[in-house]
């Protein structure tokens, strides 16, 4: 229903912003770690390409209203245009292919979930590091705002394909139970 989309979208767009609250500032790049990428794939995979858009539209929207949703709660319309802009523009890109992939497939496998979180990792480079570079030179924007970032990623979205493994192990054993009762 209408009510369920919107509480599902706005929920997630919440969820979006604790990950980002989530936070490690390293002391030589203008980019943090952060749980966002973890949330917005994942939004991808549950939510398909548009309520998965629309909960990151709605998480960047607030934010630039002034709502401090964003890293280190930071807000508004500097922090979206600033250094880190590409990659929070990058996640709506990302979200969407995702949920593009997602729907796509009429059998959900961990290789598949697996498959469209890379890609949507790297949309959201390739929104981050182009935006960065206007910032901090093009020699440097891979130094500042990928290397250090890759092994986080890897494992981000290791957790994300657990969960969704998990998830889909735990939705099967509950349909069997059900048809078995």
């Amino acid at each position: 229903s209408r009510i369920t989309n919107i509480a599902l979208i706005l929920g997630t767009s919440w969820l979006i912003a604790i990950g980002a609250q989530i936070s490690i500032q390293l002391p030589f790049s203008p980019v943090p770690i952060t749980a966002q990428t973890l949330v917005v794939l994942l939004a991808g995979l549950i939510l398909g390409k548009n309520r998965g858009a629309a909960a990151v539209g709605s998480y960047l929207v607030q934010g630039a209203l002034g709502l401090p949703i964003f890293a280190g709660g930071k807000s508004g319309w500097l922090t979206l245009t600033g250094p880190t802009g590409g990659y929070l523009f990058g996640f709506l890109a990302a979200v969407y292919v995702v949920g593009l992939i997602s729907e796509m497939q009429f059998k959900r496998s961990v290789p598949q979930a697996a498959t469209a979180m890379v890609i949507g990792n790297l949309i959201i480079y390739a929104f981050g590091l182009i935006w960065l570079a206007r910032f901090v030179g093009e020699n440097n924007a891979l130094q500042l705002g990928l290397y250090p970032f890759l092994v986080g990623d890897l494992l981000k979205i290791s957790l994300g394909v657990v969960l969704v493994g998990g998830s889909s192990l735990l939705i099967s054993k509950i349909k069997t139970n059900r048809d078995l009762a």
